[in-house]
């Protein structure tokens, strides 16, 4: 997908919507040594796995943005997708199996 697509569809439709439990704050969010270890832990399945369960149960939006964050005493991916329509949207995924558990 071209860039300026997808730099259209931010413009238009600003930044992607909250989650339904509301927005986790940034503290919540691993940064990059901790989500290392927590996929080298086997606390989350690697982000392409995840993306991998998706495309498998028929979604097939374009990842803008992931985030593997602590949400309810587990840890989630925070996807930012970018569907076929240009709507940009977030599901939260179970890092642990790859579920999706809410969005769209």
């Amino acid at each position: 997908m071209p860039v300026s697509r997808l730099l259209l569809a931010f413009i238009a439709l600003g930044p992607a919507p909250a989650l339904a439990a509301g927005p986790l704050p940034p503290e919540a969010c691993l940064n990059k040594a901790e989500q290392h270890a927590a996929v080298a832990e086997q606390k989350a399945i690697p982000l392409a796995k995840a993306i991998r369960n998706r495309r498998e149960n028929g979604h097939h939006a374009e990842l803008v943005r992931a985030r593997l964050c602590r949400h309810d005493d587990r840890l989630v991916y925070v996807l930012t997708l970018l569907g076929r329509s240009g709507r940009v949207f977030s599901e939260t995924v179970d890092a642990a199996n790859g579920e999706v558990i809410s969005g769209r």
